[in-house]
């Protein structure tokens, strides 16, 4: 039996995922991290995109929208802003966020609300990444 790590992804929504892993991979800030058991301990920020946790031939996808890591040895704890299962990411939902965001980019604006537009269009960018990922998967 291979060996394994407990993985706990939740967001103040709730709990999305919660189980043993043989290798997670994360989107920290300074790029993707892989997480094997037993890894060092580890405190990081994640930035949005697609976390993969995968147990023998089964891989769980999520989407995080930024958030926090923290690797123990035996366990890793995903504290995400936002945590959706990327099976149920809504294509259509997300090409309107984009769309408005655009939208508000192009209007005047302050530099806040610049900011707050260009930081969901990150969002949305690595959810329809995802979103295209899956579509391959499964053609």
């Amino acid at each position: 039996m291979a060996k394994t790590i407990h993985v706990d992804i939740v967001s103040a929504e709730g709990e999305v995922y919660s189980g043993p892993a043989e290798m997670v991979f994360v989107p920290a800030q300074e790029g993707e991290l892989g997480i094997a058991p037993r890894h060092a301990p580890l405190l990081t920020l994640l930035k949005a995109g697609e976390v993969r946790v995968k147990d023998g031939e089964t891989e769980h996808s999520v989407f995080v929208g930024g958030g926090a890591l923290e690797v123990q040895p035996n366990h890793v704890m995903i504290l995400a802003d936002t945590a959706i299962r990327a099976k149920d990411l809504d294509e259509a939902a997300a090409l309107e966020a984009k769309r408005r965001a655009e939208e508000l980019l192009a209007g005047k604006i302050d530099k806040i609300e610049q900011a707050e537009a260009l930081a969901e269009l990150v969002r949305i960018a690595a959810q329809l990444k995802i979103l295209e990922k899956l579509r391959k998967i499964r053609a």
